[in-house]
This record gives structure tokens, C-alpha cells and sequence, in this order.
């Protein structure tokens, strides 16, 4: 993460006799860990899993931290610690949004721990205190973009000192991701009184919708924890679908993502595939407006597996899962199939809801963001207590759990 997240945990684990090491692949890893101790890999992505098991063993870890679990280095650091009953622990963005961020044990999203029977996630939410999801913090979009910059192009700058690094994302490369991404954004920004109309015009209107929030299509949602190999494939198999089984009337909004570099053409996309439908006249491309808005008055959402969806549960919206969520689970998320989503979409259980995110909460989030004070050092100081207390997946309700439960 391009933000003094992880050395700041470093440094709060240190305070507490603990003994850091970080591991940089690139100058954006070196850049952002600081001068504290650590190692710099300049091997092979082949050379790298005797490297790593062989690390583990000498320094003798107890623990591994990563952000996220499907970085090719990572999934192989992964396999070497549990090889060797070594605690994993990844960090990303929130399942929560906007001021919270996941700590959990091993995997995330379709790898999660996390309970998926609600009457697991009720008996997990009895332990755990009422959540408050009033935003406490505020992160800053800037300060990412920022240090996403100097993390991509130090490593583009810098590359022969580490030569042999393979990035893990399939992210386009920086020096086209940037400038799209810019360019997208300015775009968005020229035209936003046209998505202000738009929006208007669909909460005005008679017409009944359902939603549809695109992803990002290099993300590991899409890539690891969906059987789609694109963004193409979900759209076109949601437009069909819609065209073949939603009631006459019934419209269709394709939400763009506030992040999407437009290196697609998803309006023209979305306008071809909606003809090749025959839907044409009943699916808007919408580029911006307000999400949480569109959603109180829709019928539903599909989506693959954004965090968006569940916002919409706590909005009170239908949601059909195309991949692996964490909150695709019966009385929270549809568990029919999509043709039949259309025409018996039914509102989430209020209750099973709440006890979602209670349990939610309670356990594998922390509070805090990673690019804004003070929500910054408040999510330091829980990652660190969690880590050093060995509380990871339990968090506030863990003296509540019986001795000897494992982490979520």
C-alpha cells in the first residue's frame, strides 16, 4: 500500500519487542518501508519460493503480513508460512466503506474465514458489540493518487535495481495507466452535468430499475474471485439475461467506476450489447452520480462481487452475486439464478443484515483509513494491537469467544 501503513505497524510492533523485517521486490516497496530494517529481493520470481522458505526458517518468523493474498510473491510467501504453522495475516480495504479496513487471517473475499451460514454470523454477532457505521474518518484521494504515482514510477525509474521484478497485478502499465486514468477523470469532470441530468431523469421517472456497478476489470475481485477471465463477459451475460427475463418497462443502469481508467469504451460496449439484445432503448451507461441514492429507489443490484453490494443490503436492495462475496449468503444476498432475479428480486432480511454487520465488524475490521490523520493512526494502533495480542479475526470479541476459537 502506498502509504506509511505498514511501516508505522513496523514501528508500533517494534515499540512493543517485537522484530520487523520487510521484504522489497521494487523501489515502490523500498520507498514506502523506509530505511528500517528489511531485505531486498533481486532474484527470480522462480528462485523465489526456496527464497522465502528458506528465510522463514533462519529468521524464525511468527508471523507474515501481506496486503492481500493473490500477488504471485505472496501466494507463494503464503503456502511457505502455513507450511510451517506460521501465522498469515492480510490487510486491504474495507469489506465496509468508507473508514474501515480488513485485517484478517489468511485470505480474503473467497478466501475468507468468515462465517457463511447466518446462523454462524448470528452467534458471531451476539459476541460482538452494536456496530456504528457512522463515517468517523474521512481518507484522502489525493494522498492515495499520490502515492500511488510515487510507488508505480520510482519502481518504472528505478527498475535495474531490481531487475528481475514481475509485477503481480494485471494493472496496465503505469506510464498508460496514469495518463488514461487522468484523461478518464477530466472526461467525467467536463461531462458531469450530463450524469446530473441522467440522474435526475431516472429518479424522476416512472420507470422501474435495476443497477448494475461496474469493477474494476484488473482487480483480484474479477480476476481470482469470479470465473470471469473480464469485465466483458459479466456485462454481456447480465445484459442477455435482462433482455431475455426482466419484465417489459423494466430498465437497466450500468454505473461506471469512479476509478476506471477508460482504457474500454464501456459506453459503446454497453450501447452494442444492449442492441445485439434487443434492449437498447431500455439500458442506460451512467458516468457518475450517486450511488447510495440510486440504489434506495431500485429494484435491485447484480454485481460480480463489489463491496457496493453491500451497501446495498444495508440500503435495503436486493443483490444477486455473480462471483464469490463474503455476504453472499442465504437471507442476505439472492440465492436464485440471475433469469429469475428480474421478476423475484426480494428485499435482504433487516435483521440478518444487521447481525452481518455486526459480526462483520466485530471481528476482522478495524477502524481507521490509510492515507488521512487521524483516521490513519487509528487504524495503526488496532493493527497493532491485534497483531501483537494475537487477535487477528477476533478483535473486540475476543474475550468474549470460547478459549482456544480460532481466528476468523
Amino acid at each position: 500500500m502506498p502509504s506509511p501503513f505498514f511501516r508505522r505497524i513496523a514501528a508500533g510492533l517494534e515499540a512493543h519487542g517485537c522484530r520487523t523485517t520487510g521484504v522489497n521486490f521494487c523501489m515502490g516497496d523500498r520507498l514506502f518501508w523506509g530505511g528500517r530494517r528489511a531485505v531486498n529481493y533481486r532474484g527470480s520470481l522462480a528462485d523465489w519460493p526456496a527464497y522465502i522458505d528458506a528465510f522463514l526458517m533462519r529468521e524464525g518468523v511468527t508471523d507474515l503480513v501481506l496486503l492481500g493474498e493473490q500477488r504471485r510473491y505472496h501466494q507463494e510467501a503464503i503456502a511457505a508460512a502455513q507450511a510451517r504453522g506460521i501465522r498469515v495475516t492480510v490487510t486491504d480495504f474495507g469489506y465496509l466503506r468508507p473508514d474501515w479496513i480488513t485485517l484478517e487471517r489468511d485470505g480474503m473475499s473467497g478466501n475468507s474465514r468468515f462465517p457463511r451460514r447466518m446462523d454462524e454470523v448470528r452467534r458471531l454477532a451476539a459476541l460482538a458489540p452494536k456496530s456504528d457505521l457512522a463515517p468517523r474518518y474521512s481518507d484522502s484521494a489525493v494522498g492515495m493518487a499520490l502515492g500511488d504515482l510515487r510507488y508505480s514510477f520510482s519502481t518504472v525509474l528505478f527498475w535495474w535495481l531490481y531487475p528481475n521484478y514481475q509485477r503481480s497485478d494485471r494493472r496496465p502499465h503505469p506510464i498508460l495507466y496514469f495518463p488514461a486514468i487522468g484523461g478518464r477523470l477530466l472526461a467525467a469532470r467536463l461531462t458531469a452535468h450530463r450524469a446530473r441530468r441522467q440522474m435526475a431523469a431516472l429518479l424522476g421517472g416512472e420507470a422501474k430499475y435495476f443497477v448494475l456497478p461496474l469493477q474494476l476489470e484488473h482487480d483480484f475481485q474479477i480476476i481470482s474471485y469470479s470465473p470471469f477471465a473480464s469485465l466483458l463477459e459479466p456485462l454481456q451475460a447480465v445484459i442477455r439475461s435482462f433482455a431475455a427475463h426482466s419484465t417489459p418497462g423494466m430498465r437497466l443502469v450500468v454505473k461506471a467506476h469512479p476509478w476506471d481508467p477508460g482504457l474500454r469504451r464501456w459506453p459503446a460496449i454497453v450501447r452494442r450489447l444492449a442492441a445485439a439484445s434487443g434492449v437498447g432503448e431500455r439500458v442506460d451507461y451512467l458516468d457518475g452520480g450517486d450511488l447510495d441514492e440510486m440504489l434506495r429507489a431500485a429494484e435491485g443490484m447484480v454485481t460480480v462481487n463489489s463491496s457496493a453490494g453491500l451497501q446495498a443490503l444495508k440500503l435495503g436492495c436486493p443483490v444477486k452475486t455473480l462471483g464469490q462475496a463474503i455476504y453472499d449468503i442465504p437471507g442476505l444476498s439472492y440465492q436464485e439464478s440471475l433469469d429469475e432475479f428480474w421478476r423475484h428480486a426480494t428485499p435482504p432480511d433487516p435483521e440478518a443484515v444487521a447481525a452481518f454487520i455486526d459480526a462483520l465488524a466485530g471481528s476482522i475490521q478495524i477502524r481507521g483509513v490509510f492515507f488521512r490523520e487521524p483516521g490513519l493512526s487509528a487504524a495503526v494502533e488496532q493493527a497493532v494491537e491485534r497483531l501483537h495480542t494475537g487477535t487477528v479475526g477476533t478483535g473486540p470479541i475476543a474475550s468474549a469467544r470460547p478459549a482456544g476459537s480460532p481466528p476468523l
